[in-house]
């Protein structure tokens, strides 16, 4: 008996966007930048304080990235909207090309060897800001392209899978880099306590590995883009520039659903940014490098994990009631994590924070696919990128500043408390949220 008749409906036709050869391009393409993305942000978080040995100095690796992230991202709207999207996604990964093949080259022993501990760190930090302003144009790019490549009625499943392909790099990335440093640890006699020492500094394999790795994914990247055909340029006139900008900005200050949610998902993860802290917990613990990996990936498969039960059982009713009950879940797993002792109960915390945060995603990814004009796109993508960019960046030097101030494990369990004010704001004052419906705009 076939689907049909049976009244079931199969998987394929639960997922039609799974038909197109484009977006899966687009899903392929999406999950291998964010592998890049998060290898190389778990490399340089254990590079810089395996040279510094400072929680602020983590801190600052995030407030490098996010300035620039947010100072150019209202420009890259109005630029996005007046480009050809699929041109715009390959320039940004061009320039990603770049900046892997340049912290590659800074990581080896050779390059160490010659430019010392400040200068090594100065480079870092101006390879970060240049990271950030990529961040401010990919994200606009590859939100307006995705609208493009699929119908409307397809947004939410669309949504999902593409947030499954980010969510899965988000794993992979950090999983491999406990991995490859630990492989790479043993092959070579170059122990961790001799990388941090007065005026020398010595490569560390695992980085340098890594680094490698992520330059020749993101060679790999060009084909699956190139794949995908030019798309038509949807914004004909030209506005003053000033003008285009607020569009933006208006747009999303009076669409309260959309607001509610982008300020919730901001707040949450600006206070319970704890993975920044993390090569400082793993220390705290007695923990080794593969834990941190580990423990890096968690979140990621968390979301995975709610990301796969998604795709069989969509989430179809009450999304925004569902997303505040989600948001004090990951408040609560941030608490756990931080009162945790042991690799058992601090992975399970993680793994939790990562399921709550998978339906923020979906449920915030929707409504601005469903509720954004086409003609719009980039520069409502670009406001967006000032939330993400704000929470995640901004939510990593928060976290360094106060463990520096706190210490470490009182400043995750303040921010875990932090995110529950947070939710309970929301819940209070976001009434257009709470009754979102997706049916009203499909």
């Amino acid at each position: 008996m076939n689907n049909n008749t049976s009244g079931r409906i199969s998987f394929s036709e639960k997922n039609p966007v799974l038909k197109n050869k484009e977006f899966l391009c687009y899903l392929l393409y999406r999950f291998g930048i964010y592998f890049a993305l998060n290898l190389q942000s778990t490399a340089i978080y254990y590079w810089v304080y395996h040279l510094t040995g400072s929680n602020l100095k983590m801190g600052l690796i995030g407030l490098a990235e996010v300035i620039p992230a947010i100072g150019f991202s209202m420009f890259s709207g109005h630029f996005v909207d007046l480009h050809e999207k699929r041109k715009m996604l390959l320039m940004c990964l061009i320039g990603y090309i770049f900046l892997g093949g340049g912290l590659f080259v800074l990581s080896t022993q050779i390059s160490l060897g010659h430019l010392g501990l400040n200068w090594t760190l100065d480079l870092i930090f101006a390879l970060i800001f240049f990271g950030g302003i990529l961040r401010a144009f990919i994200g606009p790019s590859a939100f307006a392209l995705l609208g493009q490549l699929t119908p409307r009625e397809h947004y939410p499943n669309a949504t999902s899978w593409s947030s499954m392909g980010f969510k899965l790099g988000s794993v992979l990335g950090p999983l491999s880099f406990g991995v490859i440093n630990t492989i790479m640890g043993l092959l070579q006699d170059n122990p961790i306590d001799m990388v941090r020492t007065s005026g020398l500094v010595k490569a560390i394999p695992g980085v340098t590995g890594s680094m490698f790795l992520i330059f020749i994914v993101e060679l790999f990247l060009l084909i699956p883009v190139l794949i995908i055909k030019a798309k038509p340029i949807l914004k004909k006139t030209k506005e003053p520039i000033m003008q285009s900008l607020s569009l933006g900005v208006k747009f999303i200050l009076k669409t309260p659903a959309l607001l509610g949610a982008q300020a919730l998902d901001m707040f949450t993860v600006l206070f319970g940014g704890a993975v920044a802290l993390l090569p400082a917990f793993v220390e705290i613990n007695r923990m080794t490098e593969t834990e941190y990996g580990l423990l890096r990936a968690a979140p990621g498969i968390g979301s995975i994990i709610t990301l796969v039960l998604l795709a069989y059982l969509p989430l179809n009713t009450k999304p925004g009631k569902k997303l505040l009950w989600c948001c004090a879940g990951f408040g609560a797993s941030i608490i756990i994590f931080g009162l945790s002792k042991n690799i058992y109960l601090a992975s399970v915390a993680l793994i939790a924070s990562g399921m709550f945060d998978a339906v923020s995603v979906v449920v915030r990814g929707t409504i601005l696919q469903l509720v954004t004009p086409d003609e719009m796109r980039g520069r409502v993508a670009a406001v967006n990128t000032m939330f993400i960019s704000s929470s995640n960046e901004l939510g990593d030097f928060e976290s360094g500043v106060m463990a520096s101030w706190l210490g470490t494990i009182k400043a995750i369990i303040v921010g875990g408390c932090l995110t529950f004010g947070v939710v309970s704001f929301t819940a209070m004052k976001a009434k257009k949220l709470r009754k979102f419906d997706y049916k009203e705009y499909a």
